[in-house]
């Protein structure tokens, strides 16, 4: 029998962490194009937006060639907790970074970032380390390459992490389309234009039965 339990997302015990998506570190990125890559990303933060996720940004090193933060992400998150650390690799080296993490009260974190085998996965393994359910965003997370990027992956999975989509947590975290059809069409229809056309073939058909 058995031992595996599904522990799914729960929008009431869920934080988002973001981590290292800084202008010079996402000209690395290079298993995803510009393009996907910054869908994905503005795509998680959509979605930690609507189903209004505490939210943590923090940078390393911005002043130096890692850049500053990409301006989409304080743009949406003006109010978020915005840890810039002064040289800590590891976010979770940041004592600030964690006492914001800790002040959310949730105990799965939802964590994507720049890149993959570092401020992904340090941060990842140190919250498993200290009891925390941890969901890795995939696509909202980017690395040199697929090589490095199945590394990273199969290194926090064996520790314990859950590997997703964006896309698949926020189906997730959403539950049951009875809560809100058009919420979670509209959250969709602005990332995947194919599911723009899906959406908008739905709403017609609706309202025509009016």
């Amino acid at each position: 029998m058995s031992s595996y339990q599904y522990n799914r997302l729960d929008k009431d015990n869920a934080a988002v962490l973001l981590v290292d998506h800084q202008s010079g570190l996402t000209n690395i990125v290079g298993d995803f194009t510009p393009d996907e890559f910054k869908n994905n990303v503005l795509a998680l933060a959509d979605a930690a937006k609507y189903f209004n996720l505490p939210t943590i940004l923090t940078t390393s090193f911005e002043d130096g060639p890692n850049g500053p933060l990409v301006p989409e992400l304080k743009d949406l998150f003006p109010d978020a907790p915005y840890i810039a650390r002064p040289g800590q690799i590891n976010a979770w080296d940041n004592e600030d970074f964690v006492n914001a993490v800790k002040a959310t009260g949730k105990k799965q974190l939802i964590i994507a970032g720049v890149v993959t085998e570092v401020c992904v996965a340090f941060p990842a393994l140190s919250a498993l380390e200290e009891g925390y359910e941890v969901f890795i965003i995939t696509d909202a997370s980017g690395t040199f390459n697929q090589t490095t990027r199945e590394a990273a992956w199969s290194r926090m999975e064996a520790a314990g992490a859950q590997l997703m989509s964006w896309f698949g947590a926020a189906c997730e975290l959403h539950r049951d389309w009875r809560n809100d059809v058009e919420g979670l069409g509209a959250l969709f229809s602005n990332h995947l234009p194919s599911y723009r056309c899906l959406i908008t073939s739905y709403m017609a058909g609706q309202a025509s039965k009016k």
